[in-house]
């Protein structure tokens, strides 16, 4: 197992994100396009990240930006595939003999375009930032250890 983690550790970027967009495709399809799970999985990718970071470089200012980078970059992702899912949906927004209440989006406000429009930028906007934030408190607290370590080790 250890041997698994140091060369997925030492894998190039391309991989690193290839292998991040098939889990982040396979997360939104287990949540039928609901991104719960690339939301939970922020704070396992936090953790990676900052392992993956640690491996090459030693700097702690270096390190933050590293992860900050590329925890923005699978925010991002998230945010791609949100927009491939839930945009044709906002087509429904200009139609006007639609029926939104039959259009199977909650209805979490009282009027049913309200509803529309309010899922849609929860769904766009607001789960990418969740995930980016789950990722940064991950990687906050695996820095947190690795600089502890770095203290004792007297590296940092």
């Amino acid at each position: 197992m250890k041997k698994l983690f140091r060369k997925l550790f030492t894998l190039k970027p391309i991989w690193v994100l290839s292998l991040f967009l098939l889990i982040d495709i396979i997360l939104i399809g287990m949540g039928m396009g609901v991104p719960f799970f690339c939301i939970l999985m922020g704070i396992p990718l936090g953790w990676f990240l900052v392992l993956y970071v640690t491996a090459g470089m030693s700097g702690t200012r270096e390190v933050m930006w590293r992860v900050l980078t590329y925890a923005a970059i699978t925010a991002g992702i998230t945010m791609v595939g949100m927009l491939i899912i839930w945009v044709p949906m906002g087509r429904l927004l200009f139609d006007p003999g639609n029926d939104f209440s039959t259009s199977g989006v909650p209805l979490i406000l009282y009027e049913p375009r309200a509803s529309l429009i309010g899922w849609l930028g929860l769904m766009i906007l607001v789960s990418p930032v969740l995930q980016l934030l789950t990722t940064l408190f991950g990687a906050y607290l695996t820095l947190l250890g690795w600089l502890n370590n770095a203290k004792e080790s007297g590296k940092a």
